[in-house]
């Protein structure tokens, strides 16, 4: 009985119009939603790669600064009188 009662109000043709608006505004309304989680998601992962830069540069530093030290302490203090640091 309800279905007969609800299958009645979806044959009129201005049901039928609301439902397909309806639809499409639902259409719509999903569509901006999965954009708007991909920018969030893009954001983040922008925020991530910056991170991962400064890390990097910070370790490359590192790295420079370890392949330029003195390798004993000779070298040291050689350094030390020479005025290096």
């Amino acid at each position: 009985m309800i279905a007969s009662i609800l299958g009645g109000i979806a044959a009129t043709p201005w049901m039928k119009a609301a439902l397909r608006y309806g639809a499409m505004a639902l259409a719509i309304v999903l569509f901006l939603l999965s954009i708007r989680r991909s920018g969030e998601r893009v954001a983040r992962l922008a925020e991530r790669l910056e991170t991962r830069k400064k890390a990097n540069e910070t370790l490359r530093r590192m790295l420079e600064a370890a392949a330029r030290r003195p390798r004993n302490r000779d070298k040291l203090v050689d350094r030390l009188r020479d005025g290096g640091f």
